[in-house]
């Protein structure tokens, strides 16, 4: 298949594949797990493309992360489909299909074997361990990324056959965009060492010290990525005595291995895998030696067999940002993060069956049916993936099906079920939460938002009180615990608790508007209309305080600015007081004629407005 046409239409072949596979994907729903962050909860990104979302981009440190270019990504996205998830999945699997096409197309260039390029994109496509990378919103960063990952490839083919500045700088552009999108390209330079190797067969050629030195502001881009984001995620950084050096190494180790095994083996794979308290000694040497002597295989190989060499140390060396040496969150692993690395095992299968077979009788024919049944398989079971991102309860659900003490699973499965008003099923969910976690400030925080929503805060206040004190830099815990002490009429220190949260987090809008309305409970109304004024500021979709916050101004003889106010109240949900209010006001500011239009509007919302009538008849 060396014809234009003929792989013309296998790349077409593989964009339906990967259409069909991942179909399940465009009709789910956001994530309670880190969407918040990066679209729901994020008022710069539900915006839009703005000016000073732009600015905030470049400067916003995300879950511990900055990627300019990613949520950049996620405001275009709002811009378009508004907060349509359906809309926001159609982007993220329209990166993934260019990714493969991309994939297939820098293999097929670089190698000349369509076929086994093709093998190597569709099993990059379709592969279950992908599916989180596409299917969930918060992990755009992945398909993102990669796609710049696969344009840096292309450009420096490119740049090896052609040598000059302007296909050097093609190169850098796409490899510095990738870093802006996800930081765990900082690796790609070495995935260029190693393509040097073969195909591209350039170390023979040249020597290793020209091709470390024409790569030198590549590394050092990495260099400055890594330092960006050290610093960016020191907030989540396990410290030395919460997760020792014994057991990083340990979980690394074990997890290459079953990286490895997921890769062949795709089963139950889940969307949090728990960090494990401890790793037995002799699981971690074991699983040590094996990736040791899989090393040293691939490298004896090397000279006959280089593919084998080049497509493990992809592998590993790929991985090695996100192996757990620098611990960042709480997970063991993750799926999402074998998205890139995983290529390098898929072209040592592809090139060394392809040898393997070569000399067999029929060998491409046998060949090629073993790659369509091994596809067909992994298509079946990654469109079974996709299905269970359809939204957060089918998700989580299956996690606990697939693992052992998954506490972030029954977080988020009791989050879920509070969320649909199923009491009991959360509340059991919830104390197993605590049972395996009993000092998770996260679980204790959702338990007393949920009791509280069901009517029992004196419940609530106890663990809503432990959140706080686990975690007091959290302004949220601040405000769940603020919010259940109004309730129970404890109203001085649930003032205390709002400074505090607003303290820390200023741009918390509903912080703002909770204190606003306690303060103006006390009298003390210039505070109360400052707390309004800058939680609409924060947060202008808080239709309910424009009409207050009006009300404060026009007490304060501020005509102007209320009248604007009560009119963006009234464009935003239209009530028979705010038409009476705004009437008022414009009454004492001499517009009579306005003024009766409003009361007008207010009779009809409300007849039985009788202040309004009254008005009305004392203009006329």
């Amino acid at each position: 298949m060396r014809s234009r046409s003929g792989w013309l239409l296998l790349g077409l072949g593989l964009v339906l594949l990967t259409l069909v596979v991942y179909r399940p994907v465009l009709t789910a729903d956001f994530i309670n797990f880190d969407d918040g962050l990066y679209v729901t909860g994020n008022r710069h990104v539900q915006d839009g493309l703005t000016w000073d979302g732009f600015l905030w981009a470049w400067q916003a440190n995300v879950a511990s992360n900055w990627h300019p270019l990613t949520m950049l990504s996620h405001m275009l996205d709002c811009e378009i489909y508004g907060l349509n998830a359906h809309g926001h999945h159609l982007t993220s699997l329209l990166f993934h299909l260019a990714n493969v096409w991309l994939l297939f197309e820098v293999l097929r260039r670089m190698t000349g074997a369509v076929g086994r390029s093709a093998w190597v994109a569709a099993l990059f496509a379709i592969h279950p361990m992908h599916v989180e990378s596409v299917a969930w919103i918060a992990e755009r960063k992945d398909v993102l990324s990669g796609l710049f990952f696969f344009l840096t490839l292309a450009a420096y083919l490119g740049w090896v056959r052609e040598r000059s500045p302007r296909r050097y700088l093609l190169m850098v552009l796409p490899f510095a965009c990738g870093l802006l999108a996800k930081p765990m390209l900082v690796t790609l330079p070495f995935v260029l060492l190693l393509i040097d190797v073969w195909p591209l067969g350039r170390l023979r050629e040249a020597g290793l010290r020209p091709l470390l030195v024409e790569k030198i502001p590549l590394f050092a881009l990495s260099v400055a990525s890594s330092a960006v984001t050290v610093y960016a995620q020191q907030g989540s950084l396990a410290t030395l005595q919460a997760v020792s050096v014994g057991r990083r190494v340990g979980n690394a180790l074990v997890s290459y291995v079953i990286y490895l095994e997921k890769t062949f083996w795709p089963t139950k794979l889940a969307v949090f895998y728990p960090l494990p308290p401890s790793v037995p000694l002799w699981k971690a040497l074991s699983a040590g030696a094996l990736l040791v002597v899989l090393t040293g295989l691939a490298l004896w190989r090397i000279r006959r067999q280089p593919y084998l060499a080049v497509g493990w140390l992809w592998f590993l060396g790929m991985l090695v940002p996100v192996i757990g040496f620098v611990q960042v969150g709480r997970q063991a692993m993750a799926d999402r993060y074998t998205y890139l690395p995983s290529i390098g095992l898929f072209l040592a299968v592809a090139w060394g069956v392809a040898e393997l077979l070569a000399g067999v009788r029929a060998g491409r024919a046998v060949c090629a049916t073993g790659a369509l049944a091994v596809v067909a398989v992994l298509s079946i079971v990654a469109h079974r993936q996709a299905g269970m991102w359809k939204d957060s309860l089918t998700l989580f659900r299956h996690a606990l099906a697939v693992t052992d003490n998954n506490y972030l699973a029954h977080l988020n499965v009791a989050v879920a079920l509070t969320n649909q008003g199923d009491q009991k099923g959360a509340i059991e969910q919830f104390h197993e939460v605590l049972r395996l976690q009993p000092n998770l400030a996260e679980a204790h925080a959702a338990l007393a938002t949920g009791l509280q929503k069901w009517g029992r805060s004196a419940e609530a206040l106890p663990h809503a009180q432990k959140a706080v004190q686990m975690k007091p830099e959290r302004a949220h815990f601040r405000q769940t615990l603020a919010s259940i002490l109004e309730d129970l009429g404890r109203k001085d220190e649930a003032i205390v608790q709002l400074r505090k949260a607003v303290e820390l987090s200023p741009r918390l809008a509903g912080a703002h508007y909770g204190l606003g309305q306690l303060l103006q409970e006390q009298g003390r109304t210039d505070e109360a209309l400052q707390q309004y004024l800058t939680a609409l500021d924060g947060n202008p979709d808080l239709t309910d305080l424009y009409s207050p916050a009006a009300t404060l101004l026009a007490q304060k003889g501020d005509l102007a600015r209320a009248v604007a106010l009560y009119e963006e109240a009234i464009r935003r949900r239209p009530t028979a007081l705010t038409h009476f209010n705004l009437g008022l006001t414009l009454e004492r500011m001499g517009r009579p004629a306005e003024a009766r239009r409003h009361y007008r509007r207010a009779l009809v919302l409300d007849p039985s407005l009788e202040p309004a009538r009254a008005r009305l008849g004392a203009l006329r």
